[in-house]
């Protein structure tokens, strides 16, 4: 199991407005997303010659 970066129950209370339900894998999935979203907006950030991640970087 990976560290989860979102916070769960503030997903799932998106989702139950959205009246849906969450399975239990899907907080580690959104989780392994905001990783590669992080990953590249460092990138860009880098080849901006930046340490910091920018909105613009996302």
């Amino acid at each position: 199991m990976a560290e989860i970066l979102v916070v769960r129950s503030k997903v799932k209370g998106l989702v139950k407005k959205k009246k849906m339900n969450m399975g239990a894998d899907a907080a580690e999935a959104l989780s392994r997303e905001v990783a590669k979203l992080v990953d590249k907006a460092a990138e860009r950030a880098k080849a901006n010659r930046r340490s910091t991640i920018k909105a613009r970087d996302i």
